[in-house]
């Protein structure tokens, strides 16, 4: 094992092809200006790091970052890796993980658009993430009590759990298949459009125009605010806790709540014969 430490690293490619090191208290930035400094290696501990340049970990296998900070031009800095470990690291670069295989985020702060994009078997845990464009096209995803910001959220992820989780988020899963969220805030507009095997269970949602044109959907014990015209031209099976501002003209299946501020069955394009029960 080799011990990197109290080093400045600045130009191209420093250590590059590493395997089986420790890199601890060191400074990647410079005049230098060098991009891809941990780039093809394996086997890597990454500690207390201060990293200011591009492209710093791309294809590694078996790493691990702990309580690194990486700027805002620290840009895409985890690109192809496999094996990936981030434990209480600040990410203020666009693009910070993408294409990367058995992730886990524990306890981080991110700001990056375009955050986590087709990841395979990615875990969150704790932390905070706020992305305009977060998780697109990953598969196998776990959110637990997490905070999230931003927009586009999930569009086209599959196998997906969220848990305890605040989710201020606009269009989020979008086309996304097999999702399930359990006892989390979901507070933005146009949630879950054009999804299949969207599944909440104990949550709140909140904004307008919610769910539609989805294909079995389901919602468990939850409650709403803000909903409107929500469920146009989708199957669904629906229990709602309290009122629903609106629906809208839902394509099949069973619709429960204890009121219903409107109902709006005409203008449509398709035959919609789904049930609407007022408990009260």
């Amino acid at each position: 094992m080799q011990y990197i430490k109290n080093k400045r690293f600045g130009q191209e490619r420093a250590l590059y092809n590493t395997r089986g090191a420790v890199v601890e208290n060191c400074r990647f930035e410079g005049e230098e200006d060098g991009e891809s400094f941990l780039k093809e290696s394996a086997d890597i501990l990454v500690k207390n790091c201060f990293m200011d340049l591009r492209y710093p970990m791309w294809h590694c296998d078996d790493l691990t970052v702990e309580d690194c900070e990486m700027t805002a031009n620290c840009r895409a800095a985890l690109w192809y890796d496999r094996g990936l470990t981030l434990k209480r690291c600040t990410m203020n670069g666009i693009k910070a993980v993408r294409e990367c295989k058995n992730v886990t985020v524990e306890n981080c702060g991110v700001a990056s658009p375009e955050f986590a994009w087709r990841c395979e078997h990615i875990t969150v845990k704790g932390g905070k993430i706020a992305s305009e464009y977060a998780f697109f096209g990953s598969r196998d995803v776990i959110l637990d009590r997490t905070e999230f910001s931003g927009k586009y959220s999930f569009q086209y992820a599959e196998n997906v759990s969220v848990a305890n989780a605040v989710c201020k988020t606009k269009d989020a899963f979008w086309h996304s298949k097999n999702v399930t969220v359990r006892d989390s805030l979901l507070d933005g507009e146009y949630i879950g459009w054009y999804s299949e095997g969207l599944t909440l269970i104990g949550c709140h949602i909140k904004g307008t125009q919610p769910f539609c044109y989805c294909k079995n959907l389901r919602l468990v014990n939850c409650t709403t605010e803000d909903c409107d015209l929500a469920f146009e031209y989708s199957d669904v099976e629906a229990d709602i806790k309290g009122e629903i501002l609106s629906v809208k003209n839902p394509l099949s299946g069973t619709i429960a709540a204890d009121g219903f501020g409107e109902i709006v069955l005409k203008d449509s394009k398709y035959p919609c014969r789904a049930k609407i029960v007022k408990r009260k």
